[in-house]
């Protein structure tokens, strides 16, 4: 929903488990969000789940934003700023009189402290802080203008600086790092809504900042409602008690198509950065072999399961781009369902059922795998359900195992599992460093398929020194084509938003970033 500026981060977007719980009472001038998970913390630092950031999103403000249009950077905290004519200086002019929600005004204090806990290795954030790395100064010019520095030219990195979380100074300061702070739960920003209260497996409630330094949004209140259950957050929205959710495809096709339903709430269907993929861990066998991996992905029927699960909605997508944007290559197709061409390679890579009992064999080990699986997607869970059949018809065991969240990405961080199903939601740049290059496999990188490509190395770097566009997709593409032939990933679908929104609140449109609620009006 909220506009992100720092676009260059990716992030999980499967979802969390949570508690349920709701008050019938509405409150006159609010709206009531679902929220499928409750978040772990508000802290922008150390969160990486979507729920944060969407709830973030209305109370936490960066130095610059995207336009939500265009894409286009413009001011936010910052009235101004500069580059140098190296491309390594970022200079920022703060706005004056910008205040926190407690009255402290905002400074360049705030702004340097903030970089630093991002850079304390005692700060929990490791997929934050790889994008920081080669800032090698950040200085105070004065209260109301701060500099950074970085070490070597990087295409992203006014949306790097510009784009940082920012926390308050001086409620954060205290000598001890900021992951168990009280705060996190409650947190202070500059944005058009203020943090009011959460009550832990039932809602987060913020706001209407009225001493916005901006234009206040016409909502008084927004409510987010912790419905784990799809199915129950439905029937809460069609009596009323929830105004804007998203739905799932049979939700969109079969059940909010009668006349009352129309009448009463408006469907907003629209694609933002995201796609969804197996990924295979690199390290072990049988997938250490990309032939094998690209057998597996022949083996799975994407159409079918794009009709059958999500109605046709979901868009196949051969690479990790986004599939409406220049630096994915339209020319490269997913590779087709084809079980025949996937035998004659897996027979190829040494995989025959030698003794007969119905199960591919190779050197005396059985293809017997683990697909591991978040126990809060019900999507993927569907998806293992006919692998498991499909792959058992060649001669594959496909073993499901299920796991809360927390341990479920433990796991998966620590690359201890055969295979998984996840998502990426994406930046509107494609700097994917973090998932494909070596560097990425350990530490503060995200390829958890431990991923390996000397040339998909070298086009990572490359992407991040090139400032012209039209070089910069040669090598976004020459990347999509090798990683269509490795298949570290099976590449699923880029999926829509599906949702619906009351018809108590107007002006709701839909922006190249998405919707954007401070726009909004109240009908009622």
């Amino acid at each position: 929903m909220r506009n992100r500026a720092c676009a260059a981060i990716i992030s999980c977007i499967l979802i969390l488990t949570a508690g349920c719980g709701f008050s019938s009472v509405r409150e006159e001038g609010a709206i009531y969000f679902h929220l499928a998970a409750e978040p772990a913390t508000l802290n922008p630092i150390i969160a990486s789940d979507s729920s944060t950031s969407m709830i973030n999103g209305y109370v936490l403000e960066s130095l610059i934003q995207r336009d939500y249009d265009t894409l286009d950077f413009k001011p936010q905290l910052a009235e101004k700023w500069s580059v140098s004519p190296d491309r390594l200086g970022y200079t920022f002019n703060i706005k004056k009189g910008i205040r926190w929600h407690d009255g402290v005004e905002l400074t360049a204090d705030d702004i340097i402290f903030s970089y630093k806990v991002i850079m304390d290795p005692k700060t929990d954030d490791a997929h934050l802080r790889i994008y920081y790395q080669d800032i090698d100064q950040v200085k105070k010019i004065d209260k109301y203008t701060v500099f950074f520095h970085f070490r070597k030219q990087y295409y992203l990195s006014l949306d790097i600086c510009g784009g940082m979380p920012i926390l308050p100074k001086h409620i954060f300061d205290n000598g001890k790092p900021v992951n168990n702070h009280h705060y996190n739960r409650r947190p202070i920003g500059t944005g058009p809504y203020i943090f009011k209260e959460w009550n832990t497996g039932q809602n987060i409630s913020l706001v209407r900042n009225e001493q916005y330094w901006g234009a206040k949004p016409k909502i008084a209140k927004i409510v987010f409602q912790i419905v784990p259950e799809n199915k129950v957050a439905f029937m809460m929205m069609k009596k009323g008690e929830i105004d804007f959710m998203s739905i799932r495809a049979i939700q969109w096709e079969r059940q909010t198509s009668g006349f009352r339903f129309k009448r009463e709430f408006q469907k907003v269907k629209y694609y933002t950065p995201n796609f969804s993929y197996i990924g295979w861990n690199n390290e072990r066998s049988p997938f250490n072999d990309k032939n094998v991996r690209k057998a597996m992905t022949l083996l799975l029927n994407r159409e079918m399961i794009s009709r059958k699960l999500f109605y046709g909605q979901n868009i196949n997508v051969s690479g990790p781009f986004y599939v409406n944007s220049p630096d994915y290559d339209k020319t490269i197709k997913p590779w087709p369902y084809d079980p025949e061409n996937a035998k004659k390679l897996l027979a190829e890579a040494g995989w025959r059922d030698s003794d007969g009992d119905g199960i591919l064999d190779k050197n005396g080990k059985k293809f017997i795998f683990t697909m591991t699986l978040s126990s809060g997607s019900t999507s993927s869970d569907r998806i293992a359900t006919i692998m498991k059949e499909d792959f058992s018809k060649v001669g594959i065991q496909m073993n499901i195992e299920r796991y809360e969240w927390a341990v479920f990405i433990e796991k998966i961080s620590k690359r201890n599992f055969d295979s998984t199903f996840l998502g990426w939601t994406l930046g509107f740049d494609s700097d994917q460093y973090q998932l494909w290059h070596s560097n990425s496999i350990k530490g503060n990188g995200s390829n958890h398929v431990a991923y390996r490509n000397p040339r998909v190395d070298y086009l990572c770097e490359q992407i991040r020194l090139t400032y012209d566009t039209v070089q910069r997709q040669k090598y976004l593409h020459e990347m999509h084509r090798i990683l269509h032939e490795d298949q570290p990933y099976t590449f699923l679908f880029c999926s829509p938003s599906l949702t619906v929104v009351n018809r108590r609140f107007g002006n709701v449109k839909v922006h190249a970033t998405g919707l954007e609620l401070t726009e909004w009006t109240v009908n009622e």
